[in-house]
Formats: C-alpha cells, structure tokens, sequence
C-alpha cells in the first residue's frame, strides 16, 4: 500500500540517501512522525531516539545499532525509536562529530597530538573494526590508540549532552502528538456512534 510505484535504481537509492528529494525539512518531519507512532510512551519513544542519537557520538560505526538497542534496553526505552535515531549518524554529521569527540578528548586528557585535520577518521575506524573482529589489539593500542582513545573519552559526555538535548525537547512534542492524535480518533468514533440508525444503514449500503 505504501510502496513505490516505480522501484528507485541503486544510483536514485544512494543519491537518495546523501541528498533527500523531499528536502531535509520534510524528511525530518518524517522522522518524526514515524517515530511517534510507534505504539509507547512518550518516554520510551524520546528516550529511545535519544539513544541512538547519542550513540551514534561514539566511534563504534557498525555497532550503532547494536549498541543503542543496549542502551534503550537498560533504560527502558523503545529499540525501535533507538533504531531510527542512529540516523542522527549520517555521512552529513560523521566528519564533524568526529572531529568534535576527538577535539573534546585531546581537551580531556590535554594530549598534544595529531591534529584533527590531519587525521583520516573513516580509514582509521573501519580499520579498528576490522582489526576488533580479528583480535588483533596490536594495532588497536600501538597505531589506533592515538586516534581511538581521545575519542573514547570525548564521546562520552558529548553523548550524554546530545541524549539530552533530543529527550528533552522530544517528549513533550511526542506526548502532544499523541493526545492529538487520540483526541482526533475518539472525536471519530463518539460521531460515529452518535449517527441516527438509520443514517448508519445507508452508509453500510
């Protein structure tokens, strides 16, 4: 009912994905009604986007998923919510939430390496990730550790501000979403159920 009438080829997909035809005010609108009417409270809903935007701070590309579900699961949010905020993580925000974390981890643990601009942060990540799978934590303490550890550091409370900063303004946008949209179906029903008998009858026929 809701797909695509003419299928999108690979190219439409990718480019569809970096720059959205319906522009990036429409499509955050959306976002939003999608994750609002998933069944929950206003709470599990805004905490759980607030997850995986949080989560989508750390380092770990290729866990955010994973790691958001953990983290909705142990405070009681909505996954799926979590799910859809990992997309606070896109190739858009990456450079500059890298940047950021280690910036904000050089400042922690005032570190006096490598500069930021210096640094391929997508080379450097997928190469951890890989190297994790393997085991091989020679090269992630001995030529990642530069690069991973102040972003360690820096991604979590720069994670802790960003779960906030989409709880907080979310919920109560998800609650009066909700009431509205409560409020418009029971509205329906008390019509329907006021209608004569017989104006029922014709409208079954």
């Amino acid at each position: 009912m809701f797909l695509r009438r003419q299928k999108l080829s690979v190219f439409q997909r990718v480019r569809e994905f970096f720059w959205p035809t319906a522009g990036w005010h429409r499509s955050t609108r959306y976002v939003f009604h999608r994750v609002a009417r998933i069944p929950g409270s206003a709470y599990s809903l805004a905490g759980g986007f607030a997850c995986g935007a949080a989560i989508s701070f750390t380092p770990f590309i290729g866990l955010h998923f994973v790691l958001s579900a953990l983290l909705a699961y142990i405070l009681r949010a909505n996954i799926i919510a979590s799910a859809i905020g990992t997309v606070v993580g896109n190739p858009w925000t990456f450079p500059f939430i890298w940047v950021g974390v280690f910036n904000v981890g050089n400042w922690i643990l005032r570190a006096d390496g490598m500069a930021a601009e210096e640094i391929d942060f997508l080379d450097v990540l997928t190469a951890s990730m890989k190297a994790l799978h393997n085991l091989d934590f020679v090269f992630l303490f001995d030529t990642a550790r530069p690069v991973l550890l102040p972003m360690l550091v820096g991604c979590v409370p720069i994670a802790v501000v960003v779960w906030f900063i989409f709880y907080l303004p979310l919920r109560p946008m998800i609650s009066k979403y909700q009431a509205a949209r409560h409020h418009k179906r029971t509205h329906k029903l008390v019509r329907r159920e006021m209608k004569p008998p017989h104006a029922q009858e014709e409208t079954s026929l």
